[in-house]
């Protein structure tokens, strides 16, 4: 191996309500949002001792992307999205995220499911 965690911590299905959006009314009133986070690092320690100090406390990951999504408005996902890898990149034991972040009642005149965007950021 070349070193690089291959372990991950995987949060599904986070669901917010925000106000983000290019259209005057996405940022009145609250919407839902739902992201998904894999969120790389060596989970090896904390295979062995069994300890939360040994690994990344995804109660906390959770609180931070709350505070995003549920925080100032921004007029693009993408904007959300980096937020939120921001935050979470912030533990110096994270290598990289891949964050996706959809909106689940995108304004828009047909039969859309969601709207999102997904990125990964690393060191």
């Amino acid at each position: 191996m070349d070193g690089t965690p291959r372990d991950s911590i995987e949060l599904r299905g986070l669901r917010v309500l925000g106000r983000h959006g290019c259209l005057p009314e996405e940022q009145e009133r609250d919407q839902p949002f739902e992201v998904d986070l894999d969120v790389v690092l060596d989970l090896s320690a904390a295979g062995r001792t069994d300890d939360l100090a040994d690994t990344l406390d995804y109660g906390a990951v959770v609180a931070a992307v709350v505070g995003v999504v549920a925080g100032p408005p921004s007029a693009l996902l993408e904007r959300v999205a980096e937020q939120i890898a921001e935050a979470v990149l912030a533990d110096a034991r994270v290598a990289a995220v891949t964050v996706a972040v959809r909106k689940l009642r995108p304004p828009v005149p047909a039969d859309l499911a969601t709207a999102g965007v997904r990125l990964t950021r690393a060191r």
